[in-house]
């Protein structure tokens, strides 16, 4: 019987296939980069093809202005240009395109907050959730609210309207799902209204902020946050008293944990009861698997005492987390029962906890986590009706260095530098903490020299390799450069060019026809518009 060798694209990681046709056996052979790396091509028909593929993608594209009936908004927390560049590498190297850069509509979001040039999750969350910036540290209020003003925080003028509020006022079912705790920076936006981020349960609320709740009692007492659809994530610990811990899920002691003897899961349950409404509370994959999805209205998910695990550490047997793939479908179903649509914000969290911690390839494999989970989105829903759009609140100092061959692993090293003869790291941080610094001063004869790890001696490869970094720090911080945004779906081309972040809430709103651009609104605006523009006329005509 014969056997026939061949490649089945031009990416390096290839399949196992045997197809029986004929008496003929075809095999596809599985290239591996490492410890043999096989030949990319580099002729000009290869060139030449991709780019008249692109040209005809390009030429095809068509805008969507049908009404965005559901809306996906996924952030990538500290995703920014370079982790997406590396992210691609890791999934299929350099020429690979990921889920969402296929989508046919891009743009640039400036991430700068009201009153910082680099800025923190709470006030981009703020800019892409609820339409204005704001200063940094502040949750769903405007930049008249200062960082821990309590007092300003309460002022109904500075409270801001989210996305999912006005897709509740709507009609539309509303939710989230995240990597973090449910109370973080990044989901935190969708409900509250806070001067600080840290104010998340009693225990972290300072003497005299007594008529501010905290972050976590607004979800579950307040509106919009009591009639969310769907809230899935971590941080058990801030919701309820006297939480215990386990050796896969311990208690955080960066995490606040609530000590006002309440337990406010069991009050959630209690208003869904008191409302006669459809629920399900879930806490491990075993009773995320299991929930009946006709018979529930709203999801209640905490999967954590703190923020849910790495995706390389999770426990995913049946009391294990789950992943963010396994939320999101879970979330889409829920909020699928609708028939007048809804809003769906995904946070990929740990994204960003591992940069700050320095390590890229957790967060590359984080950041390749949420793009599987932009695949089911894609495969659960239709272009026609569902604006998705993926971006990032800002970015992080990672850096992709020197002139590495293409192919090989973006967690190697390149070199040698001509200073040291050492080689160096292929990914490095512009900041980082105590594990980044690695030199260290030796004495000869000459004197003390000071001396870097060598990156060969060491497993670059690991999931707990920590990258150099060119700033020693407490912690990695984040970066101030610019991040893509990718969409498709109605009104997707609205994202376009170089933005600004709180943009990105105006298009949702006009293509989902929410808020200020519902039909009704709309027509208000419009008529004020053309009421402006006529008595000027008349002005000028005098």
């Amino acid at each position: 019987m014969p056997i026939i060798l061949f490649r089945l694209n031009n990416e390096l990681q290839l399949s196992v296939v045997k197809m029986h046709r004929s008496g003929v056996v075809v095999l596809v052979v599985l290239c591996f980069i490492v410890p043999m790396r096989c030949s990319l091509r580099k002729d000009a028909d290869y060139w030449t093809k991709l780019a008249v593929d692109e040209l005809e993608e390009a030429l095809n594209v068509k805008w969507n202005v049908g009404v965005a009936k559901n809306v996906i908004l996924f952030i990538g927390d500290g995703m920014g240009p370079n982790t997406v560049t590396a992210t691609r590498i890791y999934k299929g190297g350099e020429s690979h395109r990921l889920a969402y850069e296929m989508f046919p509509h891009v743009g640039l979001l400036k991430t700068y907050s009201a009153d910082k040039m680099v800025p923190d999750s709470a006030s981009t969350a703020t800019a892409l959730l609820c339409g204005v910036k704001v200063n940094q540290n502040t949750v769903g209020v405007d930049s008249s609210a200062k960082h821990k003003d309590c007092k300003a925080s309460l002022n109904p003028k500075a409270q801001l309207d989210s996305l999912a509020a006005l897709a509740l006022r709507a009609g539309k079912s509303a939710g989230f799902v995240t990597t973090m705790r449910v109370t973080h920076a990044t989901p935190g936006p969708v409900y509250a209204h806070s001067a600080a981020r840290t104010w998340e349960c009693d225990s972290d609320m300072p003497t005299g902020t007594e008529k501010c709740k905290d972050i976590a009692r607004q979800l579950v007492e307040d509106w919009p946050g009591r009639d969310l659809n769907v809230i899935m994530g971590g941080g058990r610990q801030g919701l309820m008293s006297n939480c215990t811990g386990t050796p896969s899920d311990p208690i955080s002691s960066w995490a606040c944990s609530r000590s006002d003897g309440r337990n406010l899961i069991k009050e959630y349950k209690a208003d869904k009861q008191r409302r006669g409404l459809k629920y399900s509370i879930v806490s491990n994959n075993r009773e995320l698997k299991k929930f009946n999805v006709n018979k529930t209205d709203y999801l209640l998910g905490i999967f954590a005492n703190e923020h849910l695990r790495y995706e390389s550490e999770r426990d995913k047997g049946p009391d294990g987390m789950p992943s963010i793939s396994d939320m999101v479908e879970a979330a889409v179903k829920v909020l699928q029962r609708n028939s007048k649509g809804f809003f769906l914000m995904v946070e990929g969290g740990n994204i960003d906890m591992a940069h700050h911690r320095g390590r890229a390839k957790v967060a590359i494999n984080e950041s390749s986590a949420m793009e599987e989970a932009v695949k089911l989105a894609v495969k659960m829903t239709d272009e026609k009706d569902t604006l998705i759009v993926v971006t990032s609140d800002h970015a992080h100092s990672l850096q992709i260095n020197g002139y590495p061959d293409r192919g090989i692993s973006i967690f190697g090293t390149t070199g040698p530098s001509k200073y040291d003869n050492l080689n160096y790291t292929i990914l490095s941080y512009g900041t980082g903490g105590p594990g980044s610094f690695q030199y260290s001063i030796e004495t000869n004869a000459t004197g003390g020299h000071i001396v870097r790890k060598d990156p060969n001696k060491v497993d670059t490869e690991s999931f707990k390799y920590e990258q150099v970094s060119a700033i020693p720090l407490d912690e990695n911080i984040h970066g101030g450069v610019d991040v893509a945004i990718y969409a498709r779906g109605p009104y997707a081309h609205l994202f376009h060019n170089v933005h600004e972040q709180n943009y990105v809430f105006h298009a949702i709103c006009y293509a989902a026809n929410i808020g200020s651009y519902s039909i009704g609104n709309s027509l208000e605006i419009n008529v004020a518009i053309y009421m402006t523009t006529l008595l000027t006329l008349v002005g000028f005509s005098l």
